[in-house]
């Protein structure tokens, strides 16, 4: 829906159209007096916001860790994916503990899906878009965290003023893009992604065997083996 009103529209309208739909979402919800399900929309959204606000505040900078990495991811992009796991047991009667557990699963997808996200502007799969679009946007994301991390204080310096002041050089960008390559910073990364695709699935097998369980088991595989 929304990528058809971008289309059609562009931005402004679309994102128009998405204030209406959560807001409509929001009003059935009171409507209907399904108030857990407005208090778990709600929190993603609060959560959201915040994570974008946090992206902001350290990319002026460029002081991000892997901590506040998994910080923004969690609450940009995880947060989303784990309200719907949680309104989706919620909406089915589920009790507290499984509304939880379910929640935390999607937030290990979301945590997932955006490292293999991130591992795309490294050239992972041939997705057809630029490389470096994240050092365009000076967005340090986990390959090029774990990359600084092991390299020199002055090859660190370096790297962040590319990264900080020729983010528009595409020369500049495939230099960073290289560095990142042959410092183990995709591997650490998958690594990583993996870790949190092990972890979803391990909330899974603590549910009961249905058909419904394997949907959510084919979810997390498609979050890690996507090509686009």
């Amino acid at each position: 829906m929304m990528t058809w009103s971008n289309a059609l529209w562009k931005n402004k309208i679309a994102v128009l159209v998405g204030d209406f739909l959560l807001s409509k979402g929001l009003l059935l919800s009171v409507n209907h007096g399904d108030f857990e399900l407005l208090k778990i929309v709600s929190d993603a959204v609060k959560q959201m916001s915040e994570g974008e606000l946090l992206q902001i505040e350290k990319a002026r900078r460029l002081d991000i860790d892997e901590s506040v990495y998994y910080e923004v991811i969690r609450q940009k992009t995880a947060s989303l994916i784990a309200s719907c796991c949680s309104c989706g047991a919620a909406s089915a009667g589920a009790d507290a503990e499984t509304i939880e557990k379910m929640r935390l699963f999607g937030e290990k997808v979301g945590i997932a899906f955006q490292i293999k996200d991130d591992l795309f502007d490294f050239g992972v799969d041939d997705v057809g878009k630029p490389l470096g679009i994240d050092i365009k946007e000076k967005k340090i994301t986990l390959p090029l965290i774990y990359a600084l991390n092991k390299t020199s204080q002055s090859e660190k310096r370096r790297i962040i003023n590319l990264v900080k002041n020729h983010n528009e050089e595409q020369d500049k960008i495939t230099e960073v893009i290289d560095f990142v390559r042959t410092s183990g910073g995709l591997d650490y990364a998958l690594s990583r992604m993996k870790s949190f695709q092990d972890e979803a699935f391990a909330i899974l097998n603590e549910l009961p065997n249905h058909e419904s369980r394997e949907s959510l088991q084919q979810l997390v595989r498609f979050t890690t083996e996507r090509k686009k």
